[in-house]
């Protein structure tokens, strides 16, 4: 299947009259296929939200509303809450469209794809791209940490360091370049970054419990582990709360809806089309990441589906309390180049806190994920996560003992879930965020926040704010969201000259790091 075909043929860059009729198909060749109905077991599933599963507001659905968003994720919980707490407020200075009432339509169950399924990481990238952009990663990341804390939310937050490991000695060299030009560029991101050449003391790569194959690293502040579908569910479950007692700002959630395909109309609303029915909006949002092209075949190349693969993974005696120490509050990794995997092949881990249960320690699992460079064809253009890849499985069940300094005899781990998620990649590494033009199969009312390019924690949360100050009409958001990630029709054009997302994997081990 060639994901990356380009669509110009099918669609030109440019639509007569904004009145004129747009429907997406419900297949079009070249892009992604509607979430499958089924998906593997992901461990951040294992105790779901008793409101939230196979929820539905209402037993129909509305026939009108202001705003439909489509897709439950960290987006379209983020992009429902912003609408919706404007909505309750005063009215805004320079806000003349106040939101009374949002439908969310969810393929499956709420927040069961890309959020429900990654590493449960939160770490900006503080080098390797403008400033700027990495400031945005800062500031996403401080949004996200102040709205945990001053909400109470239980989704086991831990501020700890983040810890990139390389396996690869240009792409080390690289990135040591990289961190120091940022540096250049911005003193206070180069303080956050402190790289660990071999034969470092204090500190050394065993300090960071890294294993003898590791050629150098690069330690930053800050970053986090958490559990995603946990915050994503606490914002759905508020918002539904926040419905039964406020008549001011309506929020429906509507679960295994699957949104078929869009529809504009002459008076400028629009029709989302499901499987039970349609609904007419003054405004949509489409927070569906890799399922995008879907519903917006103009982006068939532009954001390309990629299948991940995680797994959580019994802790061995060395990093499990009382016989070791844990890795939890320390370091969130990341592993690039080992086994000649390139930057967007990356490793990951957090481990999970231990806790005590009828007087036994539990817990600590290591959430370790990547091993792409084993999967068939890459995962690229793979929509479907109803079954693991058992070589990634594999590896990812033994390649700890050479990536840490685990002490564990080289014994494979025990998985307790093994899991794949789908992400979205962008043909130029950037989010689409922003109304979406008439000549990429929009119009005006249609938005899009979407493409995180498997990166989303640490940008998705301001995006979707910044997304929707749009729609409510505020005149400047109080987001500055990176210009590179705004969608326009010159950016796609020029992301197009750019290498084929399918292509990139095949670049040498240094590229892009």
């Amino acid at each position: 299947m060639n994901i990356s075909s380009t669509l110009s043929q099918n669609h030109p860059s440019s639509v007569d009259s904004p009145k004129q009729e747009i429907m997406t198909q419900t297949e079009h060749e070249g892009c992604a296929p509607l979430p499958t109905p089924a998906s593997t077991a992901s461990y951040w599933h294992k105790d779901p939200s008793k409101i939230l599963l196979n929820h539905r507001t209402t037993s129909d659905l509305p026939s009108a509303v202001d705003v439909v968003v489509v897709g439950s994720g960290i987006v379209g919980a983020f992009a429902a809450w912003s609408l919706l707490q404007d909505a309750q407020g005063d009215r805004l200075s320079g806000t003349h469209d106040n939101v009374q009432n949002v439908l969310m339509l969810e393929a499956r169950e709420a927040c069961w794809g890309a959020t429900g399924r990654n590493g449960g990481h939160c770490q900006p990238k503080l080098f390797g791209q403008p400033p700027h952009i990495s400031r945005f990663e800062l500031e996403n990341y401080n949004f996200l940490k102040a709205f945990v804390k001053d909400n109470n939310i239980p989704c086991d937050w831990q501020t700890v360091e983040g810890c990139k490991s390389f396996y690869s000695k240009p792409m080390f060299d690289m990135a040591v370049s990289d961190s120091e030009a940022s540096a250049k560029l911005d003193p206070e991101l180069g303080s956050l970054m402190t790289p660990i050449h071999p034969g470092d003391i204090n500190p050394s790569l065993k300090d960071v419990r890294l294993g003898d194959t590791s050629l150098g690293a690069l330690v930053q502040k800050p970053a986090a582990s958490l559990w995603p579908y946990k915050l994503v569910a606490w914002v759905l479950e508020q918002l539904l709360e926040r419905d039964a007692l406020s008549p001011e700002a309506s929020f429906n959630l509507q679960t295994k809806t699957p949104a078929t395909h869009i529809q504009s109309l002459d008076d400028g609303r629009w029709i989302v089309h499901t499987d039970r029915g349609m609904v007419t909006a003054n405004k949509v949002l489409l927070a569906t990441n890799a399922y995008t092209s879907h519903l917006l075949p103009h982006f068939g190349d532009l954001i390309v589906p990629v299948r991940g693969q995680m797994s959580s993974l019994l802790p061995p005696p060395s990093i499990s309390p009382p016989t070791g120490k844990p890795l939890s509050y320390t370091n969130s990794y990341g592993f690039l180049g080992n086994k000649s995997q390139n930057s967007n092949q990356d490793d990951y881990l957090v481990q999970r806190p231990f806790r005590e249960l009828d007087g036994k320690l539990c817990g600590g699992e290591l959430m370790f994920g990547g091993g792409r460079g084993q999967a068939a064809i890459l995962g690229m253009g793979v929509a479907d996560d109803t079954t693991i890849d058992e070589a990634v499985a594999h590896y990812l069940r033994t390649e700890l003992n050479n990536e840490l300094d685990l002490d564990n005899n080289n014994k494979e781990l025990t998985a307790s879930y093994e899991w794949t998620g789908i992400m979205g990649f962008s043909r130029d590494g950037r989010p689409w965020c922003g109304e979406v033009p008439i000549g990429m199969g929009g119009g005006e009312g249609l938005y899009v926040c979407a493409g995180f390019t498997g990166h989303g924690m640490p940008t998705t949360s301001l995006s979707a704010k910044y997304v929707a100050d749009l729609m409510i009409g505020k005149q400047s958001s109080d987001t500055k969201l990176p210009e590179e990630y705004i969608v326009s029709q010159s950016r796609a054009a020029m992301a197009r000259t750019y290498t084929e997302v399918v292509m990139v994997d095949l670049q040498p081990d240094d590229y892009h790091c």
